[in-house]
């Protein structure tokens, strides 16, 4: 569960630490005093999209640590797959930091990671429930992940996938080979002409790098012969002076001839000799290339030819050799498939038969099981949304079968009824805001025990209820936190007081700042609250005396 959340320098928090608790935590407060961005935080840490506008004004970074503890054995297992270990204590500490230039960074217990492996670690931590997951519900392309969800076919659809995905390759190959024969021809003209002027160019890797030396080799002749004659003769000296490397033997003579009574001139002579031998080598050396200079008898002009053909062909086949090559290999492989069309392609439609009849049986076998779970779907639903003031609510799962693709043969349409006599219809053309929020809620607690997610958030789920209605749904919340942490952020009296933690959040102003701080309220603090809540800007004596009561209610929940 989420044991500890900080939060620093996103939009009005300046800094903040909350503290939660398990059951049904409730965060309430005013319209943009800053709920919205602790759900934004807490997105962050999961690995979502954010954006540098998350980071507040006049601040060059942004900050949000939070800590885990008491992990499922899914999560613990996902947090070790991902290479990462818990701390002694079991908890786990997930850090982001923003940063204008988004250049962020991200931490798992202090070690360094990537958004995409927050990303995927947070799915196992935390689901999140806002306003857009009830729009979900208005496409229907969502629908069949929450049957699949129900049936439990996450490793079946996996294999199934890795099957299509097979399939799919080999029918793109053999689409591709299945050009009539005019095409076919033409194809393999051109293919014969590029690779034979491929070939016969003949380049390798790294001569146009070895051609450029040449040539500038060839371009400063005779400023190089002069300046290795130059360096030579220093060295060697001439019929009239005597060299560096003369001057140093006669030096070391010299010293030779008094080495006897001065034992210090000794190790000088060694480390001279030394410096000879190193001169002498470094003469010949220079020798040698001077003579290479000055032999050196390839044309420029044969080198402009040889450089010219590698640009000719660049712009025809990729501007490197590498890539030319890389070309000339692919093609060279495409030539031999249409040379041998016939064999290629009765093998590679076999192929694509037999990965064909694989995938449909794994999505036949998926489809059934599907069929199993609809019936199970739309009961559980229909109770949870008839608890919750729905109980006129009919629904009805439309499953048929289509063309192979990424989620099997089934194209799945959660259809419904919210009044007596009405035919079911798609969600989009019947469901209001409110039971767009409960029918939403309703699918969250059947699904809730097909998963070990130990945190749920649920983003103003109280949106277009009121009433009966949203006591329902807070009692939903409460049962659903008895078994998993719960983080619900709400405008209704109702939901609040049925909290196990309550926290306010608060916005102020000063000095032409803005401020957001978030507090945990005691019993005092919560009825002033739900009375807030209740009866807006004037606060009477009735509305403290029915905050106390719905507080007194929820206690005996």
């Amino acid at each position: 569960m989420l044991k500890n959340l900080y939060i620093e320098n996103i939009a009005v928090i300046e800094k903040t630490t909350i503290d939660f608790a398990n059951g049904l935590n409730i965060l309430t407060g005013e319209t943009g005093a800053g709920k919205s961005i602790v759900i934004d935080s807490i997105n962050a840490i999961l690995g979502n999209r954010t954006s540098k506008e998350l980071i507040r004004n006049g601040a060059e970074n942004a900050f949000v640590s939070a800590e885990f503890e008491e992990l499922s054995e899914r999560s613990l297992e996902k947090l070790e797959d991902l290479g990462f270990t818990p701390e002694e204590d079991g908890s786990v500490m997930i850090q982001r930091e923003l940063t204008l230039s988004g250049k962020g960074k991200c931490r798992i217990n202090g070690r360094p990671t990537t958004v995409s492996v927050l990303k995927e670690l947070g799915e196992y931590l935390i689901d999140i429930h806002g306003q857009h997951a009830s729009y979900e519900l208005m496409k229907p392309e969502f629908h069949i992940s929450y049957i699949d969800k129900l049936a439990d076919i996450e490793s079946d659809l996996s294999e199934y996938r890795k099957a299509y995905r097979e399939y799919s390759k080999l029918r793109s190959e053999l689409a591709k080979a299945e050009i009539d024969e005019g095409e076919r021809e033409r194809r393999l003209d051109l293919l014969r002409y590029q690779v034979q002027e491929l070939e016969q160019a003949d380049f390798y890797i790294g001569e146009y790098e070895e051609l450029s030396e040449r040539r500038q080799l060839i371009e400063n002749k005779e400023k190089i012969a002069k300046a290795l004659n130059e360096a030579h003769e220093f060295l060697n000296g001439t019929d009239d002076t005597d060299g560096a490397v003369r001057q140093l033997e006669m030096s070391c003579d010299s010293l030779s001839e008094v080495s006897d009574y001065m034992p210090d001139a000794e190790e000088i002579i060694n480390r001279m000799q030394s410096a000879l031998y190193e001169l002498e080598d470094c003469r010949e050396e220079i020798f040698s290339m001077f003579e290479t200079a000055d032999g050196e008898t390839e044309s420029l002009e044969d080198i402009e030819d040889r450089l010219d053909l590698i640009y000719t062909l660049g712009k025809k086949y990729g501007p490197t050799i590498e890539e030319m090559l890389d070309f000339l290999d692919k093609a060279s492989k495409e030539l031999e498939f249409l040379e041998k069309y016939d064999e290629n392609r009765d093998e590679l439609r076999k192929s694509c038969h037999l990965a064909e009849e694989k995938a449909k049986k794994l999505a036949k076998a998926i489809s059934e099981k599907r069929t199993k779970t609809a019936d199970e779907f739309r009961t559980e639903v229909k109770r949870e949304m008839t608890y919750l003031d729905m109980p006129n609510v009919e629904l009805v799962i439309k499953q048929e079968q289509c063309e192979l693709n990424n989620n099997g043969c089934d194209r799945i349409e959660i259809l419904i009824s919210t009044n007596p006599g009405e035919i079911p219809k798609p969600v989009a053309k019947i469901a209001s805001g409110g039971e767009l929020s409960r029918m939403m809620l309703a699918i969250k607690n059947v699904l809730a025990g097909r998963d070990d997610i130990d945190t749920l958030i649920f983003d103003e789920v109280d949106t277009g209820i009121s009433g009966s209605a949203a006591q329902k749904v807070g009692f939903k919340l409460r049962e659903v936190s008895h078994s998993r942490q719960v983080l619900c952020v709400t405008h209704l009296a109702q939901i609040a007081a049925l909290a196990n933690t309550h926290f306010k959040i608060v916005k102020s102003v000063s000095d032409g700042k803005t401020y957001t701080n978030v507090t945990e309220l005691d019993h005092e603090g919560r009825k002033n609250e739900l009375a807030r809540i209740i009866g807006g800007v004037d606060i009477t004596k009735a509305t403290l005396d029915y905050a106390e009561e719905l507080l007194s209610q929820s206690s005996d929940e």
